[in-house]
């Protein structure tokens, strides 16, 4: 099975109906397509990107989809400016997929600065039981800084220690496949 679909699996158990979600990485849209359908009508989802392209992508995918559709042309490292405050600490779940956008200009990638920043700030806007999946590509030309970076911070904030616990699924012995990081926020 491949983690993306491991990702959607997981989050779907927790996702329901009415649920404020985030795709901090639109890409071509299909994380989107997936936390629309999982949040029906009454849902809220947002999104982020930096090309128009990933955006227009997405709203032609989501074209049949009746949640309430929020996206931003900014980097995920803005979303806690975008998110309305009183959803701040309700955000059910937020997925990125790292890297650039398939068919596209590979120059324009995620930086770990930036992810790290979106991430900080995906700890504050998750609700209590919430989850983060995050795909990281180490394959690529500064995916695995991205990743190195990225993962390292995540063991410096000690998540397991505090109210959130961390999963890492990768494939043993291929330095450079694709990482699947799980964050779920604990019910404190």
């Amino acid at each position: 099975m491949q983690l993306t679909s491991i990702a959607k699996t997981w989050l779907n158990q927790y996702i329901k109906v009415g649920d404020s979600v985030i795709d901090a990485t639109l890409g071509n849209g299909f994380d989107a397509l997936f936390l629309a359908q999982a949040i029906g009508e009454t849902g809220t989802l947002y999104g982020f990107d930096v090309q128009q392209e990933a955006i227009n992508n997405t709203i032609i995918l989501l074209n049949d989809e009746p949640c309430q559709q929020m996206f931003f042309l900014q980097g995920h490292e803005h979303m806690m400016a975008h998110i309305p405050q009183d959803e701040h600490g309700h955000i059910q779940a937020i997925m990125f997929n790292l890297g650039w956008l398939p068919n596209s200009d590979k120059s324009i990638i995620t930086h770990a600065d930036t992810t790290i920043l979106a991430l900080e700030q995906s700890l504050q806007l998750l609700a209590p039981n919430g989850r983060i999946s995050m795909m990281l590509y180490p394959g690529h030309h500064g995916g695995d800084s991205e990743a190195a970076q990225v993962t390292a911070w995540l063991q410096a904030k000690h998540l397991h220690n505090i109210s959130f616990r961390l999963e890492q699924i990768r494939v043993p012995q291929r330095p450079k496949a694709p990482i699947l990081l799980q964050i779920h926020k604990e019910n404190i």
